[in-house]
């Protein structure tokens, strides 16, 4: 994945620290866990599930989240990174392992309809609730290790990891699939146990000082992190309208088929992670400061979404939602270093929570605005993200003491 080593900036008393094996745990678990996503129509239908019953078993890992990704961040500022990461880690792993086995033997008639429903919202929530840690522990991991300039490329790496599990992931998913609905669940269930291997092995057992126990940690709207909160909010929203209407769009706007339209959207959401990585990838070159790189990047991924809405044929979906995503990509670890840059060390945890909540509450809301707008023009939902994100653009300005004021 590329060099994966950063220092904390030039400091002589500190080892260089790898990040190569946090990029490997946010494969392994995002690849997880877009695979399970993938594969959720077709499991509903064979367990006889209406749509909105697999909808809510996959929003209830966001709303888990978002519930559970300040916790977890405050957590790791009092008790550390390494025993925050290992815990959520841990439970992931054990939680999705078990989401698997039921998802099938559910499969094979052994559970009934309703039990097999609420059996998979249960237990797709507590892995959602376990894997908040992960990212919220690793985002402030990195900001213990590196210093403010550098954060957005090192954050960025962790973004090519997870670009790169949307492609492998649906597309191990479509491979395994035709044999059995559950052997993609099974082969990939292995992936959190092999990435909590990695990670005890090699998070570092000594770490920067923890928060004091009587300080309070950061507000929700504490105002160092508004501008964060926001940008987070917002292209998490667009992402998600983006993954739900798709499909819906592919087929109207363009006349096709389900089964062409199904095709379209997956290539469109193929070029979503490609162009992602490629971008993250420019990000971990550049120099930038994350204020540089918000302000492109919500201007190229404005622009793509509102092109959305005039494509008449399928390469242009498909140009527009790369050229979307790479924006996105520039923004994505650009937010979470602005963050990072703007509290105490003591704090980086409760702020990478913060900005984490605020993309699960955005990944919930997404779907459900996106869906209603679409219902009433095919075309808003895009205008609409579109317009939210080149709203944005003013608002990346500003340096870092700013951000500390």
């Amino acid at each position: 994945m590329g060099d994966a080593s950063f220092d904390d900036g030039g400091s002589a008393n500190k080892v260089p620290f790898d990040f190569k094996p946090l990029m490997f745990q946010v494969f392994a678990c995002t690849m997880a866990m877009t695979a399970f996503t993938a594969l959720a129509g077709p499991i509903g239908k064979e367990l006889r599930l209406a749509p909105w019953q697999m909808g809510l078993a996959v929003t209830v890992a966001g709303i888990a989240w978002m519930l559970l990704s300040r916790p977890w961040g405050i957590a790791s500022d009092c008790h550390g990174r390494r025993p925050v990461l290992l815990w959520g880690l841990a439970g992931f792993a054990a939680s999705y392992a078990l989401l698997c086995l039921f998802v099938a033997l559910a499969l094979r008639g052994w559970v009934p309809a309703l039990a097999a429903f609420a059996g998979i919202v249960l237990l797709r929530g507590i892995s959602g609730g376990f894997y908040a840690a992960v990212p919220t522990a690793g985002n402030a991991l990195i900001a213990d290790h590196v210093s403010a300039e550098r954060r957005a490329g090192a954050m960025a790496g962790l973004g090519m990891a997870s670009g790169a599990s949307m492609v492998v992931g649906p597309a191990v998913a479509a491979l395994l699939a035709p044999r059995s609905l559950d052997l993609p669940l099974q082969v990939l269930a292995l992936l959190p146990v092999l990435a909590l291997a990695v990670l005890w092995k090699a998070l570092p057992r000594v770490e920067a000082s923890h928060a004091p126990h009587e300080m309070s940690p950061p507000r929700l709207n504490d105002p160092r992190l508004r501008r964060p909160v926001l940008f987070s909010l917002v292209c998490m929203f667009g992402v998600s309208v983006a993954q739900i209407v798709v499909g819906f769009y592919a087929i109207d706007r363009l006349g096709l088929s389900s089964q062409e339209g199904a095709r379209v959207a997956g290539i469109a959401l193929t070029c979503v992670g490609v162009a992602f990585t490629l971008a993250q990838m420019a990000v971990r070159l550049s120099r930038w400061t994350p204020e540089t790189l918000i302000r492109l990047g919500t201007v190229v991924a404005g622009l793509g979404f509102l092109a959305v809405s005039t494509v008449g044929s399928a390469p242009a979906l498909w140009l527009c939602y790369f050229v979307a995503a790479s924006g996105m990509g520039l923004v994505w670890p650009s937010i979470s270093a602005l963050a990072a840059n703007a509290v105490a060390p003591h704090e980086q945890g409760a702020a990478a929570g913060t900005v984490a909540a605020a993309q699960g509450f955005g990944l919930i809301l997404g779907p459900v605005v996106g869906t209603a707008l679409y219902s009433a023009e095919v075309s808003a939902p895009y205008l609409m993200v579109g317009l939210m994100l080149l709203a944005l653009v003013p608002l990346g300005q500003g340096r870092l003491a700013e951000e500390k004021a």
